[in-house]
């Protein structure tokens, strides 16, 4: 797929405001990269070729023009409030983002865009709030942020459940994810850089998947049964590394952050964290059964027959390198 110098543009603009918020040395300079980052990626979503691109263009520009005058407003507080403008710093941080209880504009967003654009919201996009609220005196927003993990994945797990589209269950699935980033950014900001990989290099291999397929709804994929069968497997094990599941990949994160968690005696923090875990595989694990079980589709969504780009399979592979990690620490034992 070729970009139009436009989109390139964007592009760059998009991640050199992300790299200007990474590194400022201020709020100003900080709140200035966040602009620059939405004013780039409003273009990328608009579309002519997806109704519903203007829509989601209006929300997402409406957040995050909420959460910037949060930013500033809290910024004004720093020398007479402290503790106040953490707070209200934390809480705009966290809607940008998307982390629940500021999480419904997410996975709305999410159904109006293209797949390579949902890719960008789950994924670059979440580097600067997140980087953000790691710099922040984390003792003062610890209640917060242990609201926001909870709630994000109670939220994130529960649901993903009635969906059936899947842009909105990557997005509750993305939510569910930012409470272990959320967990990992209370441990070190090592252990969110770590997951934030993982999970960008997973999530963003099965919306490539997805995108190649044109697959917008669970009933669009059950065509691989007969166009693509190793692509069927490749997919149904890719969301079984999404949802963590041991050995694959994803799964590698979370045991970390999981011994973490235990050594810092957060316990009843992991304990909801696990459970909306289980909540996730549920609905990962309905998508799989239908793509193994349905094996004679009736009803052709997509007429695909070619292969997937050598970055998409690359991609998908990396999701079973979980598979080999217990051979290689057998080794050096």
């Amino acid at each position: 797929m070729l970009f139009s110098s436009a989109q390139l543009l964007f592009s760059s603009t998009l991640l050199l405001g992300t790299m200007l918020s990474i590194s400022s040395s201020s709020w100003f300079g900080a709140w200035i990269g966040l602009e620059l980052n939405l004013m780039s990626f409003i273009p990328l979503i608009s579309s002519k070729n997806n109704q519903y691109s203007s829509e989601a263009a209006l929300k997402y520009f409406l957040i995050q023009a909420l959460g910037s005058s949060i930013i500033i407003l809290s910024a004004s507080l720093m020398l007479f409030s402290p503790s106040l403008s953490n707070t209200l710093f934390s809480l705009a941080l966290l809607l940008k983002a998307g982390a629940a209880p500021f999480h419904f504009w997410f996975p709305s967003v999410m159904e109006g865009l293209q797949w390579p654009q949902a890719i960008l919201l789950m994924t670059i996009q979440k580097i600067a709030p997140m980087s953000l609220l790691s710099y922040l005196n984390l003792n003062n927003i610890t209640p917060i942020l242990s609201s926001a993990i909870i709630l994000s994945a109670i939220i994130g797990g529960v649901g993903g459940i009635n969906q059936t589209f899947l842009r909105k269950i990557m997005a509750y699935s993305s939510i569910n994810h930012m409470s272990w980033m959320l967990a990992a950014i209370m441990i070190s900001e090592t252990s969110w850089l770590l997951y934030f990989i993982m999970y960008s290099i997973i999530s963003s291999s099965i919306g490539l998947l997805f995108n190649f397929q044109e697959a917008y709804h669970i009933s669009h994929i059950l065509n691989l049964n007969k166009t693509s069968p190793h692509l069927k497997m490749l997919m149904s094990l890719s969301l079984l590394s999404l949802g963590g599941l041991p050995p694959f990949t994803g799964f590698i994160p979370k045991w970390l952050i999981i011994q973490e968690m235990v050594s810092t005696n957060l316990f009843f923090i992991l304990t909801i964290l696990l459970m909306s875990a289980l909540l996730t595989l549920f609905y990962y694990l309905r998508i799989i059964l239908s793509i193994l079980m349905l094996s004679s589709s009736k009803t052709k969504w997509s007429n695909k027959t070619t292969q997937p780009s050598i970055l998409t399979s690359l991609m998908l592979y990396l999701n079973f390198c979980g598979l080999f990690i217990p051979s290689f620490f057998i080794l050096l034992i």
